[in-house]
């Protein structure tokens, strides 16, 4: 079960870009080993947010605590305890897998780098691609050696966007039952987007869902669904990119 302690502390967050405005006001807070969902169709603030949260931009206003620390004035201290992966970024990839893997690992100081390369290959299923040029893997598999250079160096909190995106669903459920251990043995926070609404609901303990850079709903995925007459998160979130549903009134 998550801690009562949050392990991430968004606040007021505002980020404006020239005339618009892509956050407006967010706050929220990550608990230790919770996996917390981050919802919202495109152009709804998720991006800004990831990058506020990795300390690639900076709010307008608002701040950011992570692990009870400022991020903006202990950003490499946090980072060490942080890890993030992305479907949609590359690794170099005129590199081999492990190549890949051990220069990530030695940016993050992993002691017996080897040796958690070979363990993360396994647990992945991608032992084969060890030696693969990182360039010739599919979408899938590229999407697993971005996860396994994320879990490296044992990170405290773990950002994920669209983790599971380009998998099969044999892959893909492997990927959620992963993450779901790795939460109960280690105590792994996670803030996870997805549009895949089976990942929310299998590995969420907790979701917001953001609309116009605003939280629209937050809570449990049965909560969010029961709280806006829903039969799924899917329907809840069709419902609102086509603007049949607003927010009522959840704080």
């Amino acid at each position: 079960m998550p801690s009562a302690t949050p392990i991430l502390e968004a606040d007021r967050l505002v980020k404006v870009f020239g005339d618009s405005t892509a956050l407006e006001g967010l706050s929220f807070t990550v608990a230790e080993g919770e996996t917390l969902g981050l919802l919202g169709v495109n152009g709804a603030g998720k991006t800004t947010a990831m990058n506020l949260l990795l300390g690639l931009t900076t709010p307008t206003s608002g701040t950011v605590r992570i692990f009870g620390m400022d991020l903006w004035k202990h950003r490499i201290k946090i980072l060490r305890q942080v890890n993030f992966s992305s479907a949609y970024t590359s690794l170099p990839s005129n590199l081999l897998v492990w190549q890949n893997l051990a220069v990530f690992a030695r940016l993050y100081r992993v002691p017996h780098p080897k040796q958690r390369i070979d363990e993360l290959l396994e647990v992945l299923d991608i032992t084969q691609l060890r030696n693969s040029v990182t360039g010739r893997l599919s979408a899938g598999e590229s999407t697993r050696v971005n996860l396994a250079k994320a879990l490296l160096n044992k990170p405290r909190l773990l950002l994920l966007d669209e983790p599971t995106a380009s998998l099969d669903p044999d892959i893909a459920d492997r990927v959620r039952k992963l993450l779901r251990r790795l939460q109960t043995e280690t105590g792994l926070s996670v803030l996870y987007t997805s549009h895949n609404m089976r990942d929310i609901e299998e590995v969420c303990d907790r979701m917001i869902f953001l609309h116009g850079g605003k939280v629209l709903a937050e809570g449990t995925p049965d909560e969010v669904k029961t709280r806006f007459n829903q039969a799924s998160l899917e329907d809840f979130f069709i419902g609102v990119a086509r603007g049949e549903i607003e927010a009522i009134g959840i704080q």
